[in-house]
């Protein structure tokens, strides 16, 4: 499956990759335009400031983070959101164990499964 065609993936335990120390990401599904993909972030670890060009849009399922955007800071909680504009500098310190579920317009190839999962 890929580009062009529907996707259903059933949950399951595999895939995840070390995106950074204390942080790992799994793309669940992806089409032609997004990508949607779980970040498992540890307490104390930190995804410093970067940018890339995707639209970024995010939901907190659990745990708590603080996360910068441009140069705005908030304490994100389960339940919250948030959408940043491809381009826009961003970074998060994890204050608790925390997992979040974020989409990428367009597809961030780089996220791409290298084998199927």
């Amino acid at each position: 499956m890929g580009y062009g065609s529907a996707m259903i993936r059933k949950a399951n335990q595999r895939g995840y990759q070390p995106a950074l120390p204390g942080i790992e990401r799994k793309t669940l599904v992806y089409g032609d335009r997004t990508l949607l993909t779980e970040f498992r972030m540890r307490k104390g670890s930190t995804l410093p400031r970067h940018t890339h060009p995707a639209e970024q849009t995010g939901y907190l399922v659990s745990g708590r983070m603080r996360l910068t955007v441009g140069r705005r800071t908030v304490e994100v909680k389960p339940g919250d959101s948030w959408s940043i504009p491809g381009g826009t500098q961003h970074g998060a310190a994890i204050l608790e164990d925390s997992v979040a579920i974020e989409v990428f317009s367009p597809v961030r190839k780089d996220y791409l499964p290298r084998r199927r999962d």
